[in-house]
């Protein structure tokens, strides 16, 4: 059996396992999940990153390790180098992460392979999760910001439409958690933290908001289908958690345009990042 670790990086954490390309699943009692403050210097977030890569890959054989890396961009994924200029990462840009990596883990460049978050997501759903089965599909994210990706049948790509056009702004500003707060505070007064909370408040509240979103929802794929043809929409992200209330509505929406796509709810919702790196390590080390 291969051994591949998938690795999910993100502004605060780094969280990996080992992956088992046959069941095509995450092998959990391998899962490590640790705080890694972006803001660091890049010592102290390559030797957080390192120690928790040994710590998962303790057992595996280094001459067949493949490593698979979700980051988020911008990011150079075919070299390996951080593009990230403010904020997070900044004292890793333009350093090559896959080399450091790679000397630190005593391991070949060529084992190392980086892809897109957005993208890992939908590699990850398509390979062990609810998009399985399926040679085109939509993926789109919900939660603090707006994901999009698109699978073609051979790989994810991060479609980036988070701030496309859209009504009086951009597309992220009336379906990412943003939106519930804001939206809540404007018809109460009071505030909360997204939808989680708003399940706690009255039911007339949440009706309205939850049909609002709905409409905004089915209008931005309507929009984007056309373009994608996908057999599958595929949504993840926290505020898929939530799709029971507004399901009814958006798939009504959908039928008044014509649309008959299958819709499908993440199956591993955090996981699917770290299964898609480590699928995607697997087809790239197969096409090369």
């Amino acid at each position: 059996m291969q051994n591949i670790v998938g690795i999910d990086i993100g502004g605060s954490h780094i969280t990996l396992a080992q992956v088992d390309p046959e069941k095509r699943e995450i092998i959990s009692s391998t899962y490590v999940r640790e705080h890694v403050d972006a803001f660091e210097k890049k010592e102290f977030i390559f030797s957080a990153w390192v120690s928790a890569i040994e710590k998962v890959a303790h057992d595996l054989v280094k001459e067949d390790l493949l490593i698979g890396i979700a980051m988020p961009g911008p990011f150079d994924y075919e070299n390996g180098v951080s593009l990230m200029q403010q904020g997070k990462f900044i004292d890793i840009y333009q350093v090559n992460i896959k080399e450091e990596l790679a000397k630190r883990l005593s391991i070949s460049q060529e084992q190392i392979h980086f892809v897109n978050d957005a993208a890992a997501f939908m590699e990850g759903e398509v390979f062990g999760g609810c998009a399985q089965g399926f040679d085109s599909a939509f993926g789109v994210t919900l939660g603090t910001g707006l994901g999009t990706t698109f699978f073609n049948g051979e790989f994810a790509a991060d479609e980036d439409l988070w701030d496309s056009s859209f009504r009086d702004s951009i597309s992220e500003d009336y379906l990412a958690t943003r939106w519930f707060v804001n939206r809540y505070k404007e018809l109460t007064g009071d505030e909360i933290s997204g939808t989680k909370d708003l399940l706690d408040k009255p039911k007339e509240i949440q009706t309205q908001m939850f049909d609002e979103y709905a409409d905004t929802f089915s209008e931005f794929i309507v929009k984007y289908v056309a373009h994608y043809k996908p057999k599958v929409l595929v949504i993840g992200g926290n505020i898929a958690k939530a799709y029971p209330y507004f399901e009814q509505q958006f798939i009504q929406n959908l039928t008044k345009n014509n649309i008959n796509l299958q819709v499908k709810i993440s199956a591993i919702f955090e996981d699917a990042a770290i299964l898609g790196a480590a699928s995607y390590a697997l087809k790239k080390a197969y096409i090369n």
